[in-house]
């Protein structure tokens, strides 16, 4: 079979990619067709694939400007010639329009947070000219329904976590398989814990960040942070001496900074969340938000939920945790994640394929992965 597989934009590697990354090893002959590339920023792995870019790539420096075009540009790629589509998708990438003899699979991160759960705030946080403002309220209606309707040109949804696929069902109401992302849990090891807590995140608003540099700034503990983005000049303005900002780090780097944690901190609600894995491969605990995929990740005994985004509940949920440090089994934590294996996924996203490639009509879910068990 000849497939193609269709990422929404290759412009950082991050958890999205690092799936992506999985995906074309099962697939390796498979062609990648994407919004935008820089192609600094590819893997090893994406570099031996055919990259087919979208006419919008010359703008890619101002890309989250271009959201209105995106469709567009999506249904502009020529499909025809392949039995197998896959789309990976947090934004618009499911919208490619398909040969009617092909299969279409769409490992879904999140239904676009902009357009959909997160709208009401990007609305309110929307800091533009008057004008552009004015612009936003019909563009968002145009693309939500754009985004609903293209929904239907899916043969099979996965979804990343039980928490997405309610989201998808919410969003689209189609059904969805559940497939966890892969981490490369075997790669990652403990050492003693150093005095200071960890985060890992791109430094967007919905991540919370803010949260955990208002409050170390304020307490004194030694918070380190790892990770870029638009937020980034905003939390180096109210951080202490004592938050330190990292940047992008590589991934040996990142390695080395869960390994000698005290905890890693998950301030906002993730999709599913790499990142706290990671940390959980590394045997450190977690104190993470009690939302989203962190509540079908971190265990019982693998650290702290606290109930609300606030500085408090963040406080007490710290001081918790160490009252319970000493007691933390950093073998049993390790232990607890190995089901997020490559291995694993690779398996099931597999087993999904073939259903898929098999099927002439819907593809049958087990009754585990039936959305309607949850009362959605």
């Amino acid at each position: 079979m000849r497939a193609a597989i269709v990422h929404y934009w290759l412009l950082n590697h991050r958890g999205g990619e690092k799936v992506l990354d999985a995906i074309c090893r099962i697939l390796p002959e498979a062609d990648i067709f994407t919004l935008f590339c820089d192609p600094e920023m590819l893997s090893p792995t994406l570099r031996r694939h055919k990259i087919v870019t979208s006419f919008l790539n010359p703008l890619r420096r101002g890309y989250r400007s271009l959201l209105p075009l995106m469709p567009l540009a999506l249904e502009s790629f020529d499909l025809r010639g392949y039995d197998l589509v896959v789309s990976s998708e947090s934004g618009p990438a499911k919208g490619v329009m398909t040969p009617a003899s092909a299969r279409h699979l769409c490992y879904c991160h999140t239904p676009m947070r902009y357009l959909w759960d997160l709208y009401p705030a990007y609305r309110a946080d929307f800091t533009a000219s008057r004008w552009k403002r004015a612009a936003m309220v019909p563009l968002t209606n145009y693309l939500r329904l754009w985004d609903f309707a293209s929904a239907a040109r899916v043969d099979h949804f996965v979804a990343n976590s039980q928490n997405v696929r309610r989201r998808i069902w919410k969003t689209y109401r189609r059904a969805a398989e559940v497939i966890h992302p892969p981490v490369d849990v075997e790669s990652f090891y403990w050492k003693p814990p150093e005095d200071y807590f960890l985060i890992v995140s791109e430094l967007v608003p919905y991540k919370r960040v803010d949260l955990a540099v208002r409050l170390f700034s304020r307490t004194g503990r030694r918070l380190v942070i790892a990770g870029s983005g638009p937020e980034y000049r905003t939390l180096r303005k109210i951080a202490a001496g004592n938050v330190e900002f990292l940047g992008r780090a590589s991934d040996s780097d990142l390695r080395e900074l869960y390994a000698r944690c005290r905890a890693f901190l998950l301030p906002g609600e993730e999709d599913f969340g790499i990142t706290p894995v990671e940390a959980l491969a590394s045997g450190k605990p977690v104190i993470a938000l009690a939302r989203g995929g962190a509540l079908e990740t971190v265990p019982p005994f693998g650290g702290v939920f606290f109930d609300a985004p606030s500085e408090d509940h963040l406080s007490a949920a710290i001081a918790a945790f160490e009252n319970l440090e000493r007691d933390i089994s950093p073998a049993d934590l390790q232990a607890h994640v190995r089901g997020f294996s490559e291995a694993g996924f690779t398996r099931k996203f597999t087993a999904a394929l073939a259903r898929v490639i098999e099927s002439d009509g819907p593809v049958p879910h087990t009754h585990s992965e039936n959305v309607l068990e949850d009362g959605l």
